[in-house]
């Protein structure tokens, strides 16, 4: 493909320059949203059907978290169509990024992208997160829109490894998801989160296992 004439080319490589990413994977980044839109003609993988409203919502949201996401293995839970799994694992080659999806068009979807766009770090499982056999596999897990705080640990906090941590995207107001945590959970941090082009408030909380008395 030639990103030059993609006519987000200029759209992405501004978002990128703004989240402090390189261009480096503005190609891959492009075939992944030109993949999506078109098997979302067919399969409804999401509710947003304009490309340039998915580089936005989709693309760069997926992105916004990625200063934070450091660590080596990753579980994206209820990834549905690759997000954020997918921007991830383009921007970041040396991790390794398992795609955890239910749904069977969107685990289908979520293969042939691996396959189209050669992430050989990046795996598709076709199941649902607490039927997930990888306990303490991962160094974080994440949800994009899966689920509360507790909800999310409920399904797939056996697959966090001992300092593993729960990178969850939320929106502004949490306390109450918070105040829902068990004491086998505390929250770390909350990052505020910056998305280009994108009025709505965004926080990355990152949530790790309580201390042992």
């Amino acid at each position: 493909m030639n990103a030059e004439r993609h006519p987000l080319h200029d759209a992405l490589c501004q978002g990128l320059d703004a989240l402090g990413l390189g261009r480096d994977h503005a190609d891959r980044l492009l075939q992944y949203l030109d993949l999506l839109a078109r098997w979302n003609q067919t399969y409804n993988l999401t509710a947003i059907r304009d490309p340039k409203d998915m580089l936005g919502k989709h693309l760069l949201d997926s992105l916004a978290m990625h200063p934070y996401f450091t660590q080596a293995t990753l579980a994206d839970l209820g990834t549905g169509p690759g997000l954020p799994g997918i921007p991830l694992a383009i921007i970041r080659p040396e991790a390794a990024v398992s795609l955890v999806e239910s749904n069977g068009k969107k685990a289908r979807f979520l293969r042939e992208a691996v396959r189209q766009l050669g992430l050989d770090n990046a795996r598709v499982i076709e199941s649902r997160a607490e039927a997930v056999a990888e306990p303490g596999r991962y160094a974080a897990i994440t949800a994009r829109a899966m689920d509360r705080l507790a909800g999310i640990l409920a399904v797939g906090g056996h697959l966090l490894a001992p300092d593993g941590v729960l990178l969850a995207m939320k929106g502004p107001r949490i306390a109450d998801e918070i105040a829902e945590l068990d004491a086998r959970w505390r929250v770390i941090a909350c990052h505020p989160l910056h998305v280009p082009g994108l009025d709505a408030e965004r926080q990355l909380v990152v949530v790790g296992r309580a201390a042992l008395p």
